[in-house]
């Protein structure tokens, strides 16, 4: 069986091989890259299932190279950067990062960390067998993990796709910011709303943009969470 592979992106080498060191005693394959344009030919090159990505690196930044990493490949992303600022988080978080881990860092966290994200991947990716669903002008393919609206495709990050599968797969019941960030992001990330709002919001204008004008399919129950409505035929 594949071991599952984590791609470590930073330009400090005594990081890179303290990080190569203890992720493979935990039992990852780790392959590493010392700049943002050696990561984007490994992540082609060694197809990861994870990236471990650094924002300060000479060449190409991290924030640069997450958005082109976003342009032919939905590998997780974990960004490990001694940039800790709020706004650092959501514009990384806001280019298609999973997760933020600020330096200096545990080890055992970051390790914690890519356990939660491996768990979301692998679970969903087996339990994908129900019948589509339609709600309005959207179709939401669970095997083909798509959604059309209007029958054409709308391309969906992997978190935006697990947001809405958990929503459609409940759709007109309130799900609390507690459940959907257990079944998403992992039993540790409960408590992290402000995470969830980003990617609801990112969800939102992707599934409103392209139905009818008005309607919005996403509605907020407050300080409690997220209802995603059945409309009226």
């Amino acid at each position: 069986m594949k071991r599952f592979r984590v791609l470590v992106v930073d330009d400090e080498d005594r990081i890179l091989n303290f990080l190569r060191t203890k992720l493979r005693a935990t039992g990852y394959e780790v392959c590493t890259a010392s700049n943002g344009v050696q990561a984007l030919e490994q992540v082609q090159a060694q197809e990861p299932d994870l990236v471990v990505l650094d924002l300060v690196m000479p060449k190409k930044d991290g924030f640069q190279t997450l958005k082109e990493l976003r342009t032919f490949s939905h590998v997780p992303v974990i960004i490990l950067s001694a940039r800790g600022a709020d706004e650092e988080k959501i514009k990384g978080l806001g280019l298609g990062a999973d997760d933020y881990l600020p330096k200096p860092f545990n080890p055992d966290e970051l390790v914690a960390r890519i356990e939660a994200v491996r768990r979301r991947i692998e679970p969903a990716d087996r339990r994908e067998t129900a019948e589509p669903i339609r709600i309005g002008d959207i179709t939401i393919d669970f095997q083909k993990r798509i959604a059309l609206i209007k029958g054409k495709e709308q391309p969906l990050t992997r978190i935006e796709w697990l947001l809405l599968s958990e929503l459609s797969r409940n759709a007109g019941r309130l799900m609390l910011y507690e459940e959907l960030l257990g079944r998403v992001w992992g039993p540790e990330y409960r408590n992290d709303v402000q995470l969830l709002r980003t990617w609801v919001s990112r969800l939102r204008c992707k599934l409103d943009s392209g139905g009818d004008s008005g309607v919005k399919l996403i509605r907020t129950v407050h300080k409690a969470g997220y209802i995603l409505d059945m409309p009226s035929e």
